[in-house]
């Protein structure tokens, strides 16, 4: 279990401004939490190095590269020993279409998030390379139609 790290107000503005806004320069990251540039990046480097911030990344848009389709998959596994879940998460990781796996506790072991540029790709997907993974026992599909709210990382508040 991560360890939960001490964040004065200053972390906070520098983590919220950066995740909301992760181009912005030193520079005007230091005049926006009240800094200068120098203690600054001091600070943005040790967040770096405690893993609070675990990267930078770009936003793109799924359907402008041609992701018309996300789904939801809900992922029953026939054995939840240790090494059966590996193989399968194994599996998962060098599938490029799913770009979420959590692991649930209750009846389904697994949640996937998947993106195809359609539906014949997207049942292509399903056939040739989830449902025959290994372990798995059924599959649940849920088609997205709506997406009304999709905010990347976590809120940066007093906790």
């Amino acid at each position: 279990m991560a360890t939960h790290i001490t964040l004065d107000e200053l972390d906070r503005t520098i983590l919220g401004t950066l995740q909301s806004e992760g181009r912005v320069t030193n520079v005007e990251l230091a005049r926006r939490v009240g800094l200068t540039a120098p203690p600054c990046l001091r600070r943005m480097r040790a967040l770096e190095e405690a893993g609070v911030i675990r990267g930078y990344h770009a936003e793109l848009d799924a359907v402008k590269l041609g992701y018309g389709i996300m789904v939801f998959a809900l992922v029953s596994l026939k054995s939840q020993a240790e090494d059966d879940l590996k193989r399968f998460e194994a599996h998962i990781a060098g599938l490029a279409e799913v770009r979420e796996c959590h692991m649930l506790n209750g009846e389904i072991d697994f949640i996937l998030k998947i993106v195809a540029h359609d539906l014949q790709s997207f049942q292509s997907f399903l056939t040739s390379k989830l449902t025959p993974a290994p372990n798995v026992a059924s599959v649940k599909t849920s088609l997205t139609i709506r997406t009304s709210k999709e905010a990347c990382g976590v809120p940066v508040d007093d906790a």
